[in-house]
C-alpha cells in the first residue's frame, strides 16, 4: 500500500484496479460455477433412471377359472402378493430437448455477465469524476502558489521601500492580506483534491496520493464513432435468450421416444397362475407425443416474441440517448476548445499588465491595491485556464466513456476467454 501510494497512478491504471477491486466481481465466477453446475445436471437426462420399488398387498378377491374338468386342476391365484423390482427408463430421443436446456443455460450466463458489465462500466463515470478533480485541484493549487510566490517577492521590496520611507505601512499590509487570501483558496482546494483522492482510494482499494494527467488523444474527439456500449451486448444477449427459450417450446411438442425395463422377485411373478416366488423381467421400448395442446405453446411463443420486441425498443430508446449525449458532449468539447484559445490570449494580456503594474508600483506611481487587483485578475486567468485544461480533457475522457471506449474487455463465459 505504502509503495503505491508513492506511485502516480494513470487513469487507466484506476479504471482496471477499480473493476479488479468490485466486490461484485466475484458474482462472475460464481455464475460461471452456477451454469456449470446445472448443465451438469441437464446432461444426466441422458443417463438411465433407475428406481427400486416394493410392496405387499391382499385382495378380497382373485381372478379364478370356474370350470371343473377330469384330472385337470386349475390353480388360483393367492389373494397375497409380493413384488420388490427395480425399474428403469432410458431416454433414446428426447427431441432436442436436452440439448437446448443446455444452450439455455449459456444464453442465461451470457446475459447475466452482461449485466455485470454494464454495472461494472457505470464505475468509469465514478473514477473519471474524481480523477479529474484531483487534478483540476492540482493544478488550479499550483496556479496560486505561483501567485503567493509572486506577491511574496513583492512583499519584500514593499517592506524595503517601508524601511527606506519611500513607501506607506498599508502597502505592505495589503499583499500581507491577499497572500492570506491565496492561502485560504490553497486550503479549499487542497481539501477537495484530498476528498477525490479518498474517493479514487476506495474505489480503487488501493491509497493513491497522487495522479498524472493524461495525454489527449485528438481522434477521440471524432463524435462519429462506433457506439461499443456493454449494454447494447447486454441487448443481444437477451434477444438470443429469448430466441433459445423459443426454440426451447417447439422441441418440447416433439416425440420422445425411450427404452423401459423392470426386474424383480415376487409372488407371482409374471406367470399370474403361479403361487410361488419367482424372478422376472420385461424390456421395451416406448413413444409419448402430446400432439394438442389446446395453443400454449403458440401463446407461449407470442408472449416471448413481446418481450423480445420490448428489449428492441429499450435497446432503440438507449441508442438514441447515446447520441443524444454524444451530440451534447462534442458541443462542450468545442466550447472548452474555443475558451481555451480566449484564455491563453488573455493570460498574455494579464501577466503583461501585471509587469508593468509592478514596476509602477516599485516607482511609486500607484498603491499597492491597484497592483494586488492586477495580480488577482492574472491569478483568475491563469485559474481559468487551467480549469478549462482539465475540462477538456475530462470532456474527452467522458466522449469515449459514452461511446464505449472503455480499455478493459467484456466480461467472458467460462472456456471463452
Amino acid at each position: 500500500q505504502l509503495a503505491f501510494a508513492q506511485q502516480t497512478v494513470t487513469l487507466e491504471e484506476c479504471y482496471r484496479l477499480t473493476r479488479e477491486n468490485y466486490p461484485n466481481l466475484k458474482n462472475a465466477e460464481l455464475l460461471q460455477e452456477i451454469t456449470a453446475l446445472n448443465k451438469e445436471n441437464i446432461s444426466t437426462n441422458y443417463l438411465p433412471r433407475v428406481s427400486v420399488n416394493g410392496q405387499a398387498t391382499y385382495q378380497s378377491d382373485v381372478t379364478k377359472v370356474n370350470i371343473s374338468m377330469p384330472n385337470v386342476t386349475i390353480p388360483s391365484v393367492s389373494k397375497d402378493q409380493y413384488k420388490a423390482y427395480a425399474e428403469f427408463r432410458q431416454s433414446i430421443w428426447d427431441g432436442g430437448l436436452t440439448l437446448v436446456n443446455q444452450n439455455l443455460e449459456d444464453a442465461i450466463l451470457k446475459s447475466n455477465l452482461s449485466e455485470l458489465e454494464v454495472e461494472l462500466y457505470k464505475l468509469n463515470d465514478q473514477v473519471a469524476q474524481a480523477f479529474f478533480t484531483v487534478l483540476a485541484m492540482g493544478q488550479q493549487k499550483e496556479v496560486l502558489q505561483a501567485q503567493k510566490k509572486v506577491l511574496q517577492e513583492k512583499l519584500k521590496v514593499v517592506q524595503s521601500g517601508i524601511r527606506n520611507q519611500m513607501m506607506e505601512k498599508s502597502a505592505a499590509l495589503t499583499i500581507e492580506a491577499e497572500i492570506l487570501n491565496l492561502e485560504q483558496n490553497e486550503l479549499q482546494l487542497e481539501t477537495g483534491k484530498s476528498a477525490a483522492l479518498k474517493m479514487l482510494s476506495i474505489l480503487t482499494g488501493k491509497k493513491i496520493d497522487s495522479v498524472s494527467a493524461p495525454e489527449v488523444d485528438q481522434s477521440e474527439i471524432k463524435p462519429h464513432r462506433e457506439i461499443s456500449r456493454p449494454e447494447l451486448q447486454l441487448f443481444s444477449n437477451q434477444v438470443a435468450q429469448i430466441e433459445t427459450q423459443k426454440s426451447l417450446l417447439d422441441k418440447k411438442r416433439n416425440p420422445k421416444v425411450y427404452g423401459f425395463g423392470q426386474a424383480g422377485y415376487g409372488k407371482p411373478g409374471l406367470n399370474m397362475l403361479s403361487d410361488k416366488f419367482d424372478t422376472y423381467y420385461l424390456v421395451g421400448v416406448g413413444v409419448s407425443w402430446n400432439p394438442f395442446d389446446w395453443n400454449q405453446t403458440d401463446r407461449q411463443k407470442q408472449v416471448l416474441q413481446l418481450r423480445q420486441e420490448m428489449v428492441q425498443q429499450q435497446e432503440k430508446t438507449f441508442s438514441q440517448n447515446i447520441q443524444l449525449l454524444l451530440a451534447q458532449q462534442s458541443e462542450q468539447i468545442n466550447k472548452l476548445e474555443k475558451l481555451l484559445e480566449k484564455d491563453n490570449k488573455l493570460v498574455e494580456l494579464k501577466t503583461e499588465i501585471t509587469k508593468i503594474t509592478a514596476s509602477k508600483l516599485e516607482n511609486g506611481t500607484i498603491n499597492s491595491a491597484d497592483y494586488v487587483r492586477d495580480v488577482q485578475a492574472e491569478t483568475v486567468a491563469k485559474f481559468n485556464r487551467e480549469l478549462h485544461e482539465i475540462q477538456l480533457k475530462e470532456a474527452i475522457e467522458k466522449q469515449r466513456i459514452i461511446q464505449g471506449k472503455s480499455p478493459h474487455p467484456n466480461l467472458p463465459p467460462k472456456g471463452e476467454g
